[in-house]
């Protein structure tokens, strides 16, 4: 049986437990979106008190702001009411310190084509948060910016830092 075997298995037994509550609202209920990092580290429902229906959550490689990031957050807002957006970054991600060039060239030589995008690696997860913020900030499509935190999550200690935006 494979990973993706057992994935499906349980989702047979959340089905036949009835584990799934189809009369949530499309709306996420707090209107909040998050966006983070995927690592497989950080359980965000846990760490932020949510709930399935609370907020839209939106992971990605580092939780970089990208074109599908805005694409996300865009329609969240405009048309799933979405007000307040945060960002959540963290310490020893796999990004942190990747040479976007490098990892392009090796791409590149592997498969004969360079990726159109890049990884966006940074050194200091602190200072990646403040660009992101920035990035939505300066952004014609992103419509609610009076509320946008960005925070540093310490998967050692497990404590969450908010980033003072200002510099």
């Amino acid at each position: 049986m494979t990973e993706t075997d057992q994935l499906v298995a349980n989702a047979t037994k959340y089905f036949d437990n009835g584990g799934h509550d189809g009369s949530r609202a499309v709306r996420p209920a707090i209107g909040v979106a998050v966006v983070a990092c995927m690592d497989s580290r950080i359980d965000l429902f846990a760490l932020l008190g949510l709930r399935v229906g609370d907020a839209h959550v939106i992971r990605n490689a580092g939780g970089v702001v990208t074109d599908d990031t805005i694409r996300s957050l865009a329609i969240s807002q405009r048309f799933l009411g979405t007000r307040e957006i945060v960002l959540i970054h963290h310490t020893n991600c796999g990004l942190e310190g990747l040479d976007d060039d490098r990892l392009a060239d090796d791409l590149q030589a592997e498969t004969g084509i360079r990726p159109a995008w890049r990884a966006r690696g940074f050194t200091d997860p602190v200072a990646d948060v403040r660009r992101s913020i920035e990035a939505l900030r300066r952004d014609p499509f992103v419509k609610e910016k009076d509320s946008i935190r960005g925070f540093v999550f310490d998967v050692a200690t497990g404590r969450l830092d908010e980033v003072d935006a200002g510099g």
